[in-house]
């Protein structure tokens, strides 16, 4: 059973009378930009687009630039059909008169593909989880205030764990074949890099004479027994 947030502006509110036969949660507010602010929680949001495509088509590209994570699926007419396209940014659309076993299916499919592309965009490495789409990553849960090379270096870390690199690897995959520092930003970014990290600062390692490396641990004791002999 999903949470379902229908935007429409029609009185009746029966935008897809096939929901009424689902058992699905079901929640309407007004189709109004101003409504948007504090989206309540769903997974899912029905747009109504059977009357006013331009309207619904605002309301898509709002929605999306919120950055919110739930899929968009519009409820048009026949007619309407024609003029939705990519840039509207809807996972799926649906007609008012789909039956029943049609709006389930879309509704599991939608939501399903949503969590795919989720975890697809995910980094995880002991204890580290980096969320690509938002550039945002977490240390067992709790948020890293990363500046934007700090999160780039993090990054590209853990998709070659174990793997050694020099400075000027690191500075030609991270910072870009043409920055013109020296090999020194890479050491101040790793020691800004491990102070956010906290606890597991050991994550990233120091390979004498060489460079660094992402460390990549099984389990906790792994962690804890690597961090005592260092």
């Amino acid at each position: 059973m999903a949470q379902l947030l229908i935007l429409t502006s029609a009185v009746d509110k029966e935008v897809l009378p096939a929901l009424s036969l689902l058992s699905h949660r079901t929640r309407h507010i007004p189709a109004e930009a101003a409504q948007l602010v504090n989206t309540p929680n769903c997974d899912l949001i029905f747009i109504d687009a059977r009357r006013d495509l331009a309207s619904a088509r605002s309301l898509c590209k709002i929605l999306k630039t919120t950055g919110i994570g739930v899929p968009i699926v519009l409820v048009l007419t026949e007619g309407g059909l024609t003029a939705v396209s990519a840039e509207w940014g809807a996972a799926d659309v649906v007609l008012e008169s789909a039956g029943p076993a049609e709006v389930d299916t879309r509704i599991r499919l939608a939501i399903g593909r949503q969590v795919q592309e989720q975890s697809s965009s995910k980094i995880q490495a002991s204890g580290v989880v980096i969320d690509e789409a938002s550039y945002s990553a977490r240390v067992h849960g709790r948020p890293l205030d990363l500046t934007f090379k700090e999160f780039e270096l993090l990054r590209f870390f853990a998709l070659n764990p174990s793997r050694v690199f020099t400075r000027e690897q690191l500075l030609s995959e991270v910072w870009g074949y043409d920055y013109f520092g020296g090999t020194r930003t890479v050491d101040v970014h790793v020691r800004r890099l491990r102070a956010k990290l906290g606890d597991l600062e050991s994550l990233i390692g120091t390979v004498r004479n060489v460079g660094y490396r992402f460390n990549f641990f099984e389990d906790e004791n792994e962690r804890l027994a690597q961090a005592r002999n260092a």
